[in-house]
């Protein structure tokens, strides 16, 4: 399973690919908000520079247009930043007519705001490279998120579909992991939650203890 980080603060993406397990990023507008990025050419040269800091990942751009046309010049423009660049685009009528636009085209996309197994097979069809479920936002809802992640990599297996399942709105490491086991091909997270990855009590004692022995050696 590959690991994305979600956010647009370029001080976390770049702790999270020194770690050395970073596979990509994704950003959406309120994480370009949050950071106090405002204009399109900020916007743009935001991506620029996610993209030069990991260089070898997927970086999700997202379109905030929801008609048919302006997805495509928009989604145009952000494919034409960097190689790397998936046009994220959200779950709609044009988005699906946009997304199959794209395949057709040769630009990579990323279905964001997807809730159903329905909604996945549509964004399939339509040629995604990724499907975007919010299983945080299904939990919410009191649903559970990752039988959704599962049902959709049922499916995919069984259609044979090739689009990737991008695990999104994670909200601790315990929903990294069930990700793992449902069947996910990404996960996409804050950088506390993959670090959450690293913490274990018994990892604390057992250093503490080593570290202990170790000074009678000195």
């Amino acid at each position: 399973m590959k690991f994305f980080i979600d956010t647009a603060n370029l001080a976390q993406i770049r702790e999270a690919n020194d770690l050395g397990v970073l596979d990509g990023v994704t950003t959406n507008p309120s994480l370009m908000a949050k950071e106090g990025i405002k204009g399109q050419e900020a916007v743009y040269n935001h991506y620029k520079t996610i993209c030069e800091i990991v260089t070898n990942g997927d970086i999700s751009a997202e379109v905030v247009s929801t008609d048919f046309d302006g997805i495509v010049a928009e989604g145009k423009k952000l494919a034409a930043i960097h190689p790397n660049i998936i046009v994220k685009v959200p779950m709609i009528k044009d988005g699906v007519k946009a997304m199959k636009w794209f395949t057709d085209n040769g630009i990579k996309t990323n279905c964001t705001l997807v809730f159903s197994a329905g909604q996945a097979i549509l964004a399939a069809k339509a040629g995604a490279k990724y499907v975007s479920p919010f299983i945080g936002r299904i939990d919410d809802g009191g649903w559970d998120g990752v039988q959704l992640i599962e049902q959709i990599a049922r499916i995919y297996t069984i259609q044979g579909f090739e689009t990737e399942i991008l695990a999104a709105s994670i909200r601790n490491p315990l929903h990294i992991i069930k990700c793992a086991e449902a069947g996910a091909d990404v996960c996409t997270c804050p950088l506390e939650s993959i670090l959450g990855l690293l913490k274990h009590p018994l990892t604390d004692i057992g250093l503490a203890k080593f570290l202990e022995d170790a000074k009678k050696f000195s």
